[in-house]
């Protein structure tokens, strides 16, 4: 049998849309700030010392560990009955925090 679906209301329509809009915004954000980041990191790499190395191997090992935090924030949220807009918001929440500590990090 098939059921009959109530269309959504369209105010419903609208407050997803506008918050799956302002996610997009705050992730455009957070590649601005996540390219300061590597503009710090390329200049830090290219200057002669020792902890040049350390820092490119950091780079790295960040990277795998924001991604396992993300992934692992984004199943709780789902599994935890949250919207696939509510996972993705604590994605980005993940990354943003790596990248604002990054940057504090590289300005020092």
């Amino acid at each position: 049998e098939s059921q009959v679906v109530a269309p959504e209301p369209p105010m419903a329509r609208s407050n997803a849309w506008h918050a799956w809009l302002a996610l997009s915004l705050q992730a455009a954000q957070l590649s601005w700030e996540a390219q300061s980041v590597m503009a710090l990191r390329i200049m830090r790499l290219a200057t002669p010392r020792k902890r040049h190395k350390a820092e490119a191997r950091l780079m790295v090992t960040e990277k795998v560990a924001a991604l396992v935090e993300a992934q692992t924030a984004a199943a709780t949220a789902v599994l935890k009955g949250g919207s696939p807009h509510h996972a993705a918001k604590k994605m980005l929440g993940v990354y943003k925090k790596r990248v604002r500590h990054n940057r504090r990090r590289l300005t020092r």
